[in-house]
């Protein structure tokens, strides 16, 4: 393969302006495209020369150098020449092709599978061959599978530098992207590169410039540290790491621009707020006082709060979020909160009834197994303006919703909406140009990085202190062998008067999957332990039967609670102090956190047993023993992160367009905080170049995880 520096040129007559940037340079001006290529391009992305620049290799070949046959080794790419001793057709369990070639040094076989009647008698004794593959062993000692091969007198020189591999798409061979690339790079050498972050701005990172970056990833000398390359870790790829973090924090400073631009009513309603403070029987932490009063401050202001409240669970982030709504009760607008499930929107509930019962207001419920007459009532109240809040699910967006006067909107759990349900509901609360405040929470703890990345837009608080009187759940990990003294445990903890939970991953058996399943999980449990009050909740059940039998475990009546991952937010019963998670290592960090939060309510010392099936994978290990180790929700979700990745971290309707090209948030984090604060210097001193970078790395992505 000739490498892409040389042997290709750029169509002079199709790309003969080399003034026009690159990014306005269509890709159907290249040499070989024409458009059905051009078509089968766009599916890779590629639709200019900009495009095929920044389409990298994901690995790179050595094609530099000779390796004698006597010293090949297994799996490793490399370039062998010598002498063809013979080719022959092989009948075994499949006809093949063997070609015997010799060095000198030794004697390897190219095997193929798929060959014709002039392959092998091109293929003669004494040609001259070069043979580019992976050895891998077979019958006749190390062969090469269908290897790339050149023969005759004159073969080419070899390669002068490592020859790259692209990602592809079915249609696009390795030679096109070679090629396009070695016309790119020669347009690239001629044209001064369009440096969009200026000099000055990167002269403290000692990063090299675009051009020479793009270069050494497209076509890397043999002595360069490739595995620097690959791992992300040398200053090329940091250098365009650093353009594509930049780019998304501007766009995150361009719709948090585009926010402000909006307006919001005022609101300064703090007698009702009061009251409720006043009525407590506890003291609010410091932490939770602190987060009040950034709330207050922001529903004052004409623009519409955007703030992100993460707390732990149980740190009392529903007590601040019924604060706020308070405040814009106080001053006369309606107020909605949306939870994702059922079970979490009517946790909120019961807690907002409870405390503002006394205060005479009345909190309307709104979620799919409202009835019909209830439904009617609650949606005449909101329209007239009656209905002060409302809590509920996805059914707050739905059409027949309408609000009178909407001033603010809570959104637990966000990450578990999609970007357009919750445009939908603020949406609702449009008036000409204004919109309501927003709050958010979160007790999933969001690592900083992600919280940089996603929620740039958003003002962050934290309550990081947890009400007195709070024991650490103390965790152990044991073997599923173990099961029955763990049933003794429950046994035990429920004699003594506390309550237990006990997780299974799944709702039925699945040979598949191997997980005890929920329901058989109940039938031996209750047979195992005949003198407790067992229930069984899982989300395939009918809400109102759901609603039943958490009602009798949060009364006491039920001692053991059987469930599925359905109780992952939203139930609070503080005397529940054991749990207990079969097939532990089967759920992510996040989860086995949030699960974990279900005990450790009350004032008791709390216990949560991890049970698990052996053999455990690596990952698996380190998730246990993150979970051992620590019960802060943040540190935990940094390790959770580097264990899983922010697109699996937030899910595909979270990350939208946040999924990085170039970037990895985990391996390049420190060039966060620098890319933050080249973005603000950039859009301040050389706005007329904003735009140019968004198109070149977000392509209209700036306006993802918009509120």
């Amino acid at each position: 393969m000739p490498c892409p520096a040389r042997g290709w040129r750029p169509d002079r007559r199709r790309m003969s302006e080399p003034a026009a940037a690159p990014d306005r340079i269509a890709i159907t001006r290249f040499k070989g495209v024409g458009p059905r290529a051009a078509e089968r391009l766009a599916r890779l992305g590629l639709h200019t020369l900009e495009d095929v620049l920044f389409h990298l290799p994901f690995r790179y070949e050595d094609r530099t150098r000779i390796t004698p046959i006597g010293a090949l080794r297994p799996e490793q790419g490399v370039v062998i020449e010598g002498e063809v001793l013979a080719a022959d057709v092989v009948f075994g369990k499949r006809r093949s092709l063997l070609c015997k070639v010799a060095d000198g040094t030794g004697m390897v076989v190219l095997r193929f599978y798929h060959f014709s009647a002039a392959q092998k008698n091109y293929l003669e004794k004494g040609r001259a061959i070069r043979v580019y593959g992976e050895p891998r062993p077979g019958a006749a000692g190390l062969e090469f599978y269908h290897p790339e091969y050149q023969t005759g007198p004159d073969l080419p020189p070899l390669e002068k530098a490592l020859t790259p591999v692209y990602p592809t798409t079915d249609g696009v061979s390795q030679k096109l992207l070679r090629n396009l690339a070695g016309q790119a790079l020669q347009w690239l050498r001629g044209n001064a590169p369009e440096e969009l972050i200026p000099r000055e701005l990167l002269d403290q990172s000692g990063l090299p410039g675009l051009a020479e970056a793009l270069i050494k990833l497209h076509h890397p000398q043999p002595d360069d540290p490739v595995d620097l390359l690959l791992d992300g870790n040398h200053p090329a790829v940091k250098r365009l790491v650093m353009e594509e973090m930049v780019a998304h924090q501007l766009g995150m400073l361009a719709k948090r621009a585009g926010q402000k631009a909006l307006s919001a009513p005022r609101l300064d309603g703090d007698r009702l707020t009061a009251r409720l403070l006043e009525s407590l029987p506890f003291q609010l932490t410091g932490a939770q006082q602190r987060v009040i009063g950034e709330i207050r401050a922001d529903l004052r202001r004409e623009h519409p709060m955007l703030r992100l409240i993460q707390g732990d669970v149980g740190s009392g982030k529903t007590l601040v979020a019924a604060a706020a709504a308070l405040v814009a009760m106080g001053a006369g607008y309606q107020v909605a909160l949306m939870a994702p499930t059922e079970l979490l929107a009517e946790q909120h509930l019961n807690n907002f009834r409870h405390w503002l019962a006394p205060l005479g207001i009345d909190v309307h419920w709104l979620a799919g197994s409202v009835g019909a007459k209830a439904r009617r009532e609650t949606l005449a109240a909101l329209a007239d303006g009656g209905g002060a809040l409302v809590v509920g699910t996805h059914a707050l967006f739905q059409d027949a919703v309408v609000f009178q006067r909407l001033g603010l909107i809570i959104i637990d759990e966000q990450h578990r909406f999609g970007v357009q349900q919750r445009l939908a509901l603020r949406e609702k609360g449009r008036f000409d140009n204004q919109v309501p405040h927003q709050l958010t929470l979160t007790a999933t703890p969001i690592p900083r990085t992600l919280a940089m990345s996603v929620y740039g837009d958003l003002d962050t608080s934290v309550i990081d202190e947890m009400p007195p009187g709070r024991k650490p759940i103390q965790t152990l990990a044991l073997p599923a062998g173990r099961r029955d003294a763990v049933v003794e445990r429950v046994r035990a903890a429920c004699r003594d008067g506390a309550q237990a939970y006990w997780v299974c991953t799944l709702i039925e058996e699945s040979d598949e999957l191997q997980a005890r399943a929920a329901e058989a999980t109940f039938e031996d449990l209750r047979e195992a332990l005949p003198d407790l009050t067992v229930e069984l909740v899982h989300g395939r059940m009918k809400a109102k039967e759901k609603q039943e039998r958490m009602a009798r475990f949060a009364s006491g009546e039920a001692r053991l609670l059987i469930a599925t991952t359905v109780i992952e937010v939203g139930v609070d019963v503080p005397n529940a102090t054991l749990m207990v998670m079969e097939n532990a290592e089967r759920l992510g960090l996040a989860q086995l956190h949030q699960l974990r939060g279900r005990v450790g309510r009350g004032g008791d010392q709390s216990f949560c047993l991890l049970l698990y099936d052996t053999p455990l994978s690596h990952t698996a290990k380190k998730r246990l023993a993150v979970m051992r180790d620590t019960s802060d929700g943040f540190v935990i979700a940094e390790e959770d992160l580097k264990l899983r990745g922010p697109g699996e971290w937030l899910g595909t309707r979270q990350t939208g367009d946040l999924a990085f090209r170039i970037a990895d948030l985990v391996r390049d984090e420190a060039l966060m905080a620098p890319a933050r604060e080249v973005a603000a210097a950039l859009l301040a001193r050389y706005p007329q170049r904003v735009d140019r970078l968004l198109r070149r790395w977000l392509r209209g992505g700036e306006h993802f995880a918009d509120v």
